[in-house]
């Protein structure tokens, strides 16, 4: 994943929020804030949808799938092997589901999107600390780490 691809996926997502959490996020820390972004989006849409406020209910399954859509490009092709196939794959299906949820204002297919990303964001969670590494050569602990791993460009 490029770190620079992430942090412009992040900040797309978070134009509006609080951006000193961005500045000092590693790629890994960046994937989590993301991951977690798309999650409410999704949250949200569902909670517009239940109470038919249909075009607060798009913006929010817009930004998901931007979000989504920010994740899966920047996954590295190259060096990533079956594991960014497969993530590319998820994305993509992840994408294609929340359209239909938006056109078919059917909830249950934002759960199953809920569900995968938090299935996902639970695997990147768990990567091991010593495959973390932190933004522009910051030791790890301060920097909040970021991943280093066979699917990312380092930072």
């Amino acid at each position: 994943m490029s770190y620079n691809d992430l942090r412009g996926a992040l900040r797309h997502y978070n134009e509006t929020a609080v951006e000193s959490g961005i500045e000092n996020a590693g790629p890994h820390r960046l994937v989590q804030m993301l991951m977690a972004g798309a999650l409410e989006k999704v949250a949200t849409a569902r909670g517009h949808m239940e109470r038919r406020e249909f075009e607060a209910k798009g913006r929010q399954i817009s930004w998901a799938v931007s979000i989504i859509n920010g994740l899966r490009m920047s996954l590295d092709t190259e060096a990533g092997g079956e594991l960014v196939e497969n993530l590319d794959g998820l994305y993509d299906y992840m994408v294609r589901r929340l359209m239909s949820a938006n056109l078919e204002n059917d909830p249950a297919i934002l759960t199953e999107v809920a569900s995968l990303l938090r299935e996902i964001k639970a695997g990147w969670e768990a990567i091991p600390d010593q495959y973390k590494t932190p933004p522009h050569g910051t030791p790890a602990t301060t920097a909040g780490g970021g991943a280093k791993a066979a699917t990312t460009h380092g930072g």
